[in-house]
């Protein structure tokens, strides 16, 4: 048997990495909203969904302007961009696990046709949402090891999945709110 060579090593580490973080982020979500009914004490944080879709709607932004920068050739812009997108994306996250875990669920008060419409919304986003952390983190480590053909081939489905999971995050915000 062979020893692993030392990017196939690397790799394995981060990818192990890779997987406990993201079934970590995954379980932790799902304890909060399949288990957990909130609680809200004496902590408010009723901003933080209006905080969140100006989160969301600031990675998708960024992301369009990542896009962009690439197309024209301008790394340096892109790289800088994507970090932006991503740190909007996880003070995103750290906002929404602070939410739920303080106040639960927000129940979707409409009828009729837009109740189909909310939920057709809602549950691709949920669904969507699953591989961004994973394929995000996978993109970022082929960037910073300089392995365009991998980052490129996770990017092609990593950019529109996270598009539209931030778009629509901005749009159930309004069904909810508006």
């Amino acid at each position: 048997m062979s020893a692993l060579s030392p990017t196939a090593n690397e790799d394995r580490n981060f990818f192990i990495f890779n997987a406990i973080v993201s079934v970590a982020a995954l379980s932790l979500l799902s304890w909060l909203l399949l288990f957990r009914q909130g609680e809200s004490g004496d902590l408010d944080l009723h901003f933080v969904p209006a905080l969140n879709a100006g989160l969301n709607a600031t990675a998708a932004t960024l992301l369009l302007s990542g896009w962009i920068a690439i197309r024209k050739r301008n790394e340096r812009l892109h790289k800088r961009l994507m970090v932006g997108a991503f740190a909007a994306s996880a003070l995103f996250l750290v906002g929404y696990l602070a939410y739920h875990y303080v106040h639960g669920d927000t129940r979707y008060q409409g009828e009729g046709p837009m109740r189909s419409v909310y939920f057709f919304v809602l549950i691709s986003h949920v669904l969507l949402s699953i591989p961004v952390v994973p394929m995000a983190l996978s993109a970022f480590y082929f960037a910073w090891k300089d392995r365009r053909a991998a980052h490129r081939k996770v990017t092609r489905i990593l950019a529109p999945v996270w598009l539209y999971v931030s778009v629509t995050g901005v749009v159930v915000y309004f069904m909810l709110h508006a």
